[in-house]
């Protein structure tokens, strides 16, 4: 596959984590995960370094009903309220690669966030419950990247329950076959929901005076 990357600018709309770049070099940006496992985690309140007692906890991982694990609210969360940075191992995109084509790539296991600089954070390696959010085609989050780091902010008041989701808006420049939908099929079953997580095309204008 020829994937490229939209690349994220500082304090903008980051491009989340791929599957994972497809091989020869390509970049996919956006996120997924085939991990099924039903393991639960939350980020519970424990001591600062200063000693002064870190926040509540905001969410817990536990297993999804759209695909996974998934992050949902322990507590209501404002619009606006940084909710988790998105964290992981830098590496360049060269070696993103060449980690896919060690498992053949595409991966589905692996979290892959593009980065404003071209390089990627590895959520799979050193990376925290952040990689476990799922995509939705109307998301309560989005991811912002912000001098080198990638964070997560709530869209909307999230209620107490609620799962956490954001649009992972994949860009690709292949052409956009039913198998590469498949690949990257949708589940967050919106009345929206466009069945992939796929970002659409854009239309190439054609220049004045051309013809078909």
């Amino acid at each position: 596959m020829s994937p490229s990357a939209r690349p994220s600018t500082s304090k903008q709309t980051a491009s989340q984590a791929a599957k994972a770049p497809g091989r020869g070099g390509s970049k996919p940006s956006g996120k997924t995960s085939s991990n099924t496992s039903s393991n639960t985690s939350n980020n519970t309140s424990r001591k600062a370094p200063s000693g002064k007692p870190a926040r509540s906890a905001i969410y817990e991982v536990r297993q999804s009903p759209v695909h996974g694990n998934g992050v949902f609210a322990l507590r209501p969360i404002a619009a606006g309220e940084r909710i988790v940075e998105y964290r992981g191992e830098r590496i360049t995109w060269d070696e993103a690669t060449r980690r896919a084509e060690e498992r053949g790539g595409p991966v589905n296991h692996t979290f892959y966030f593009s980065l404003a600089d071209g390089n990627v954070i590895d959520g799979g390696r050193r990376g925290n419950d952040a990689r476990w959010i799922n995509h939705a085609c109307e998301p309560n989050c989005e991811a912002y990247e912000d001098d080198g780091r990638v964070y997560i902010h709530a869209l909307r008041d999230i209620d107490a329950g609620e799962e956490l989701n954001y649009n992972y808006a994949l860009i690709y420049d292949e052409r956009h076959t039913p198998a590469l939908k498949r690949l990257f099929a949708c589940r967050c079953g919106a009345p929206s929901c466009t069945g992939t997580m796929l970002a659409p095309k854009k239309r190439m204008r054609k220049p004045a005076g051309a013809t078909t």
